[in-house]
């Protein structure tokens, strides 16, 4: 599968807000060993908000429109730092972008590095700091990376890095958060806000297998 027309990447959206929303006890247990706990919450809350968005305003001129109600929806439901750091992964990189009337490969790398960009711009983090960056840098790296066209691939590439990022954080202290706090005793504990990183794009590369088998 090379491309993916706007139907398709809004059903894909719609499959990672599903997979927050069924991994909200995950999230919450991963965060209460280290954060506050409410990370599963919010996140669910935000999804099945931005879920109940993209059925209601479909179809969507373009892909952007996509992305921009997903992290409009977000911004305004999910508090705290999680609500504007996840809304700007959806935002950022469509901001400035040209209309998308399908996604490929290319522009969806495209599309996340600049959603990196701006979320290391907002919330200052950078690899290593037991953020939700120790997933997204490695899994826009390896889409950058990606060879050929194949969008499926490329998404693939990206979640096993976002995994392998997920399993990297246990070996940090934390910079941020409450985690901040427990210095040492952070190590051994994933980061919620990368799990759900990794947990997106699973579903995002899981949609689009499934649909380029479909297509076959």
């Amino acid at each position: 599968m090379k491309t993916m027309t706007v139907e398709q990447v809004t059903d894909m959206i719609i499959c990672a807000c599903d997979a927050i929303i069924e991994n909200k006890p995950y999230l919450t247990d991963i965060d209460s060993a280290i954060g506050d706990g409410d990370h599963g919450i919010g996140m669910a809350g935000g999804m099945a908000k931005a879920k109940e968005a993209l059925l209601a305003e479909r179809p969507f001129p373009d892909v952007n429109a996509v992305f921009k109600t997903t992290g409009m929806s977000m911004l305004n439901s999910i508090g705290g730092a999680s609500g504007v750091i996840f809304g700007t992964m959806f935002l950022g990189g469509v901001k400035g972008m040209g209309a998308l009337g399908a996604l490929d490969a290319l522009s969806l790398a495209k599309l996340m590095r600049g959603s990196l960009e701006a979320v290391k711009e907002r919330g200052k983090a950078q690899p290593g700091d037991k953020t939700m960056v120790d997933a997204l840098e490695p899994a826009v790296l390896a889409m950058e990376n990606s060879t050929g066209d194949d969008l499926p691939a490329a998404l693939a590439a990206a979640k096993d890095a976002a995994h392998k990022g997920v399993e990297d954080t246990k070996q940090y202290v934390a910079k941020y958060g409450r985690a901040k706090s427990l210095l040492e005793r952070a190590i051994g504990h994933q980061d919620a806000g990368a799990t759900s990183v990794a947990i997106i794009f699973e579903a995002m590369h899981s949609y689009a297998a499934n649909a380029a088998e479909a297509d076959a």
